[in-house]
């Protein structure tokens, strides 16, 4: 009994239907069917699915919300330079302080460029192409501070520029001529570059630096036969190197003889590589408080009187010139004259003298032997 109940079970395992994996619509087939067996199709209502919001990717850069297309911003400093941009780009952030378009191709600044940008602190436009800018351009900038414009094709100083401006760097232009307005009610002007640009003694309006207590200015690598006439009286620094000044008279320096201050203007004069014969006596005495005076690469031949009045002067170059000798009172007062501040840098080489015929007693006056240069004379 137990053999044919054995036989009948394999029989029936014989008889059945192979094994099929079932796919994915065969899955789906069954769950029809479940649900038909369990109810009919049309009463299966399924649960509507919420619809997910649209994706939305804000064009951010270091966390601001706008920032110009390739420029990188981070707090309101926005940076858009080596680009090859051609114009201002648009989209600026309007709480910008910092902006940087320097190394560009930009050939003009537009009215608009800059508006809304009343925050503004720096702007940098330095080497670029530009020869236009809009007299309005920079009006919408009402707090900006440091304006970079060197390196340009600029022809003339830009007209309208901020009154709020300390620093204003435009050297490496082709400006010929300062008009007497270009810096009208700048009272906070400190520094102004614009060396570099092809300006003569002529290109100076009368009182075209009138108002500006400045610091700071430089006016190298132009074309000026000699110092000019009208600069401020504030200054601390004038520096007039690489020009075609050929000599210094009386009435050159008689502005700065206001200089009474011991921390007062005067302190560095810069006239280093020019053609300068001779230097009138007298005309450095009025500027008493001096500290430093570049007179290298001239054509000088002896050592500047006037220089023993000066009692902060300590550092003098006098290298490159021709002088072939060096007197006892040259550079130190004579007798028990009174000096307030020694000399800690005196430089002489590539001049024609021996320092073997200088006497120790021409630098009296001085805070150690390391501080005077002599070297050799090669011509």
């Amino acid at each position: 009994m137990k053999t044919l109940i054995l036989l009948s079970c394999l029989v029936a395992l014989g008889l059945a239907s192979p094994f099929h994996q079932h796919g994915f619509l065969d899955f789906m087939d069954d769950i029809t069917g479940m649900q038909n067996e369990e109810g009919s199709a049309d009463d299966f209502t399924p649960v509507p699915k919420k619809p997910e919001p649209p994706v939305v990717v804000p064009t951010v850069t270091y966390g601001y919300p706008i920032c110009p297309f390739a420029c990188q911003c981070h707090i309101r400093v926005v940076q858009c330079s080596d680009l090859g941009l051609k114009e201002v780009p648009a989209d600026i952030p309007t709480d910008t302080t910092l902006l940087d378009l320097q190394n560009n191709k930009i050939t003009e600044i537009k009215e608009k460029d800059f508006k809304g940008l009343s925050k503004l602190y720096a702007l940098y436009l330095v080497n670029n192409k530009i020869s236009k800018v809009h007299p309005k351009a920079f009006l919408p900038l009402a707090t900006i501070q440091k304006l970079y414009l060197s390196k340009n094709a600029l022809v003339e100083i830009p007209k309208n520029l901020p009154q709020s401006l300390v620093e204003l760097r435009i050297h490496e232009n082709r400006i010929k001529k300062v008009p007497k307005q270009a810096f009208q009610g700048m009272k906070h002007m400190n520094c102004i570059e614009m060396g570099g640009n092809p300006l003569e003694n002529g290109g100076f309006e009368p009182g075209a630096f009138d108002g500006l207590k400045l610091n700071y200015i430089r006016i190298s690598e132009a074309k000026l036969s000699g110092i000019p006439k009208d600069l401020p009286n504030t200054l601390h620094e004038l520096h007039l190197d690489h020009n075609r000044i050929q000599t210094i008279e009386l009435e050159d320096l008689i502005r700065y003889s206001n200089c009474v201050q011991v921390r007062g203007p005067c302190h560095e004069l810069g006239l280093g590589f020019n053609q300068i014969r001779d230097i009138e006596n007298g005309s450095l005495s009025f500027l008493q408080n001096l500290r430093e005076i570049h007179l290298d690469h001239n054509n000088l031949t002896r050592v500047p009187a006037g220089l023993t009045d000066m009692k902060y002067l300590q550092v003098v170059y006098l290298h490159s010139n021709n002088i072939s000798q060096v007197g006892d009172n040259d550079f130190c007062p004579p007798g028990f004259g009174f000096k307030k501040a020694f000399y800690h840098g005196i430089s002489l080489f590539n001049n024609p003298v021996n320092y073997w015929d200088v006497k120790p007693a021409a630098f009296r006056c001085v805070t150690d032997r390391m501080a005077i240069q002599f070297g050799n004379y090669r011509k």
